[in-house]
């Protein structure tokens, strides 16, 4: 494919409206924190989740094998989102977990072990299973056609057909 044709897919994929999440762990560097909005539950038994790392991010390397948390962000927390993808600085607030640390008054957090790994082209996905988690009510951030943006609470999830 060429870069045109690469630039028509990465906005046709933007269609697809997404959470935005934070991926934090304690490497042997010091703490590190990454802006996702690639990231799924996997499975229930055992807990499962996945998030989608690309290999170009500064921490990327240093994530193989550490536990981490996923921090899914809420309307108000796109600061935190913008500088964690590499915008200004923002005081971070953190809860420290028993396996990683989460960022403090997300919308939902999972602290998790390492599962798997895998390649997944120029990123690798990363299962981890959950041993912690946490929410709260709320709007959450969302990404849309390369912009932020708030979904309601009111339309979130089906937890209540299952």
């Amino acid at each position: 494919m060429g870069e045109h044709d690469l630039a028509r897919l990465r906005t046709a994929l933007g269609r697809f409206a997404t959470g935005v999440a934070i991926v934090a762990f304690d490497g042997p560097d010091g703490r590190h924190g990454m802006t996702i909005n690639s990231f799924t539950s996997v499975s229930m038994r055992p807990p499962l989740v996945l998030a989608s790392v690309a290999r170009k991010a500064r921490a990327h390397d240093a994530l193989e094998g550490q536990p981490f948390s996923i921090s899914i962000l809420g309307a108000e927390q796109e600061d935190v989102a913008r500088c964690f993808a590499g915008g200004p600085a923002v005081g971070v607030h953190w809860v420290e977990g028993d396996v990683a640390p989460r960022v403090a008054g997300a919308l939902a957090s999972m602290e998790c072990r390492p599962w798997r790994s895998y390649d997944g082209g120029d990123h690798t996905l990363f299962l981890g299973e959950v041993v912690a988690f946490d929410h709260r009510d709320g709007d959450a951030l969302g990404y849309h056609a390369s912009g932020f943006t708030t979904i309601a609470e009111s339309v979130l999830g089906y937890e209540h057909l299952i």
